[in-house]
């Protein structure tokens, strides 16, 4: 079978491939021999024999599970794996060659990953030890932002999102302290989800701050982020910092609140401020309910990380390094760890008693609130202003990160179009720990919303498919031919009841459409003849606790009724009474409302 380009799949698309036939040695020989020779995003990768071994070992899998690639969610998907996370016989350097050891075992989540039938093709480049945001301080070199070279990537996951938003794998792991999984994503158009602390085995992770870090993911969608952190958790009796997934909260009322930042700083880029108040806009439009928050005692808390005695766990990962060979860690680096000598155990101890303050008082703050949302960044600078600036811009970049693990909650960075420059912008959404079920939940809602492509490409990602979020299964899917398919004025009334878009598709032959007169909006009728043609649709899927009271709009004489799709589905949908097209326009030939409605606003121009 030709092997055709796997450039910028998603899961849905390799699982695809798979189905129609191809070869994960096929696939994954034709990729790794793809990847540029040269790119600073990776710093190792799988060799050829390398890659024999694992197909050998994805082999086995497959035999022990008779055949059935179904128990094998992630068979044949490639992913790459940020240089501090264990990769048994790949070198772990964090960045830093000196440091440098070959572990003889994975690190937990590979181990969770490869058992689904996942093949880690190479470890990607950080600031070294995990410490930055900007993804500039490594001997291998600064990581560049996939869409202009000029600017920073982000950090530190700066190699994993590189290489998911240019397309190479489909997902990646980086690993958050203080916003390295989340900065880098919304630098590059990704979803970089950071779950709670704990959820995520972080045994075989080299610590940045053992006691705060989170193997995070990066994808391309919110589909994607989902599948993958539904087989990374688990509780590891072997790490002592994992814990027992609790029972998720209740879900979000239909029209959330968020908390926004009462007075957001801009650091002087004006496009980031406008992205970011097309995204609240955006929100509002959707029925969210944004409340101005003063967000101070989440400031004070992010100063303690890297101006409290936290410092000392980075040195405790590494100190060893820095007495033997100063001069191998990276100088602005070191300048930072070189700092946990200035505390002692009793400012520990004070630095936490002021940390469970704060904890306190931002409890009551988030208590009227679902969660908050926030730019993912409040910049995007260039590598050359980083470089010269390198310890300030840093600082800056973790404005709206740098608290959230101190502080256990839970976040998803999303895309949020892209700014005025063409740069990437991004939203976070932050919520309290346990509250993946939630972030989930409304990134596809937001996805849905309001789409983007995927990662630095212009191509389209598919609609998110109907939520998996417990509790929530039981869903209708509802097909709509009028004023509620996308971007028409009653669409907002399936998007503020939680509706996910799965597909644009037609029905039998069997239908007409006509427009209906009258009818404010102008909507158009749907009526079951058995001498039609077939009509465009869109199939929603809509939280069957809120069918209800979208059937309730539906004024007369419109009802919802069973259509029949041209695959042979049935499923619910917008009907119309036939008596009440006697006067009406029949529109059947144009296919459908949208064609009609171009063909009558061009007229009219």
């Amino acid at each position: 079978m030709t092997v055709t380009s796997t450039a910028f799949w998603t899961l849905a698309d390799w699982q695809a491939a798979y189905r129609r036939g191809n070869t994960a040695a096929e696939l994954l020989s034709s990729l790794a021999g793809n990847l540029p020779a040269r790119d600073v995003a990776w710093i190792s990768r799988v060799s050829h024999e390398g890659l024999g071994a694992r197909l050998a070992q994805l082999s086995r899998r497959v035999q022990a599970v008779g055949g059935d690639l179904s128990r094998l969610p992630l068979y044949g998907v490639p992913f790459a794996v940020k240089d501090n996370i264990d990769v048994a016989g790949l070198p772990t350097t964090c960045a830093c060659p000196e440091f440098a050891y070959t572990p003889e075992r994975n690190a937990a989540v590979i181990d969770r990953l490869e058992a689904a039938g996942a093949v880690v093709i190479g470890k990607t480049n950080l600031d070294q030890f995990a410490t930055g945001l900007m993804g500039i301080r490594s001997p291998f070199g600064a990581v560049p932002n996939a869409f202009r070279r000029e600017y920073v990537s982000g950090g530190s996951s700066a190699g994993s999102a590189s290489v998911v938003a240019r397309g190479m794998v489909p997902f990646a792991l980086g690993s958050d302290t203080a916003g390295s999984g989340r900065v880098p994503a919304g630098h590059n158009n990704l979803v970089g989800l950071k779950p709670t602390r704990g959820l995520v085995s972080t045994r075989g992770l080299v610590p940045a701050c053992r006691a705060l870090d989170c193997i995070t993911t990066l994808t391309l969608s919110v589909e994607d982020a989902d599948q993958i952190l539904r087989i990374m958790s688990g509780f590891d009796a072997e790490e002592p910092y994992s814990r027992h997934v609790q029972a998720p909260p209740a879900p979000w009322p239909l029209n959330p609140v968020l908390g926004i930042p009462q007075s957001p700083e801009w650091l002087g880029d004006v496009e980031a401020e406008r992205a970011y108040d097309r995204a609240l806009q955006r929100l509002a439009e959707l029925g969210v309910r944004l409340h101005p928050v003063d967000f101070t005692p989440l400031f004070e808390t992010a100063a303690l990380l890297y101006e409290g005695p936290w410092v000392a766990e980075r040195y405790a990962a590494f100190g060893d390094l820095m007495r033997r060979r100063p001069e191998a860690v990276h100088p602005v680096v070191r300048g930072i760890v070189e700092r946990a000598a200035a505390f002692s155990a009793v400012d520990t101890f004070k630095a936490e008693y002021r940390r469970m303050e704060l904890a306190r008082r931002v409890e009551s703050l988030m208590e009227p609130l679902d969660g908050l949302i926030v730019p993912t960044a409040p910049t995007l600078c260039t590598i050359e202003e980083a470089l010269a600036d390198p310890v300030t811009l840093n600082a800056r970049m973790g404005r709206y990160t740098n608290f959230v693990n101190l502080l256990d909650l839970s976040a998803i960075a999303l895309p949020s179009g892209l700014r005025g420059d063409g740069l990437p912008a991004g939203i976070t959404l932050i919520a309290p720990a346990w509250h993946e079920p939630r972030l989930i939940e409304f990134g596809r809602r937001w996805q849905s919303a309001a789409p983007w492509k995927r990662g630095a490409s212009e191509r389209d990602l598919p609609a998110p498919a109907q939520s998996s979020v417990p509790g929530a299964d039981a869903w209708v899917a509802v097909a709509v031919a009028g004023a509620h398919l996308s971007g028409m004025p009653l669409n907002g009334q399936l998007i503020e009841r939680g509706a996910v878009l799965l597909e644009s598709t037609r029905t039998t032959a069997a239908y007409r459409l006509y427009a209906l007169r009258g009818s404010s909006p102008p909507k158009p009728g749907l009526v079951r003849t058995g001498d039609g043609a077939p009509i465009e649709v869109e199939l929603w899927s809509v939280p069957i606790e809120r069918f209800g009271s979208l059937v309730a709009l539906i004024p007369p004489p419109l009802g919802m009724g069973t259509l029949e799709l041209a695959d042979g589905r049935r499923v619910q949908g917008f009907v119309c009474e036939s008596w009440a097209v006697a006067d009406a326009r029949d529109i059947t030939a144009f296919g459908g409302w949208r064609a009609y409605v171009q063909r009558l606003n061009s007229s009219r121009a």
